[in-house]
């Protein structure tokens, strides 16, 4: 695995309204997932070969030093820009050693990712969360493994990760479903939101954040019309004429499949609204505690 300088790991998070983060941390740059709609692949934020993984260089002692540097824990959010729980992350342990750090310094933990291998840190997740918070976002997209084939070719499958969510939920960890992207033609059809929800509902769940639309830059644009022609024929011009250069996007019946989730999510117990599920994981443990420096 190739490794890239970083001078800092986990910084400020611009946007602490989602899902309650303070912190920010990406380890690894790139992903190998291959997903046809990746926002991280656009060219503004300059990572080139996307898909070759690379892991920040000296990763771990640069973490711990960020998280001396902090006055004040907080919540940190991994996985905005590539999966924490990516192939390599099984032999190289960078986001495990991450946990542990985060735990030794009183923060907590928002992790989103595609993997099921999140599973394998449950012991470091519950240990963490008997003092702070955790949250574990799992992004599904589709409940038909077929179609994920072929808009997340190198993910694990849906089937894989809505297992992850009851052995997450099972342990008792926070969990729930990030049901975003919404690809038009391809993952809104109203049968799909609810087939997520009710198995999230099964696999115990507390909630599914969903957003019915998607977006395209440069980079991930051209990305995305390429592997539309090559899974679904014919459906990039569809696109074109329906979107063009936009930037974000909407499904065409994006209030009804609101209204589907809403439904569903409401009888079968689960939260939809940011705020609900921010407070799910963060109530009971109190003001923040100072760090020593």
């Amino acid at each position: 695995m190739e490794f890239i300088p970083a001078k800092t790991i986990v910084s400020r998070k611009n946007d602490p309204n989602w899902f309650g983060a303070d912190y920010n941390m990406n380890i690894y740059r790139g992903c190998s997932h291959g997903c046809i709609y990746c926002d991280s692949r656009s060219d503004c934020y300059r990572i080139g070969d996307f898909d070759t993984m690379r892991a920040k260089e000296n990763a771990l002692s640069t973490i711990r030093r960020d998280l001396r540097s902090k006055t004040r824990a907080g919540v940190v959010a991994t996985g905005s820009m590539s999966d924490p729980y990516n192939p390599l992350e099984a032999e190289h342990e960078l986001t495990r050693g991450a946990l542990k750090l985060l735990n030794e310094y009183g923060f907590g933990v928002a992790v989103a990712t595609k993997s099921d291998l999140v599973t394998r840190d449950i012991p470091l997740l519950r240990e963490i969360g008997a003092h702070a918070p955790v949250l574990v976002k799992i992004t599904i997209t589709t409940a038909d493994d077929d179609i994920a084939r072929k808009i997340e070719p190198n993910a694990p499958a849906s089937s894989a990760r809505f297992a992850a969510l009851r052995a997450l939920s099972e342990a008792g960890i926070v969990c729930g479903v990030l049901l975003m992207p919404v690809l038009p033609w391809i993952t809104d059809t109203e049968a799909n939101i609810a087939a997520i929800a009710e198995q999230a509902a099964d696999a115990g769940a507390r909630f599914v954040y969903p957003a019915f639309g998607f977006t395209m830059r440069e980079g991930n644009r051209e990305y995305l019309y390429a592997r539309l022609d090559e899974a679904f024929p014919g459906l990039r011009k569809r696109y074109e004429r329906a979107y063009g250069n936009n930037y974000s996007n909407k499904v065409p019946e994006a209030a009804k499949l609101w209204s589907v989730c809403r439904e569903v999510c409401g009888r079968r117990g689960l939260l939809v609204h940011m705020g609900d599920i921010i407070k799910a994981y963060q109530d009971g443990y109190g003001e923040q505690l100072t760090v020593d420096s």
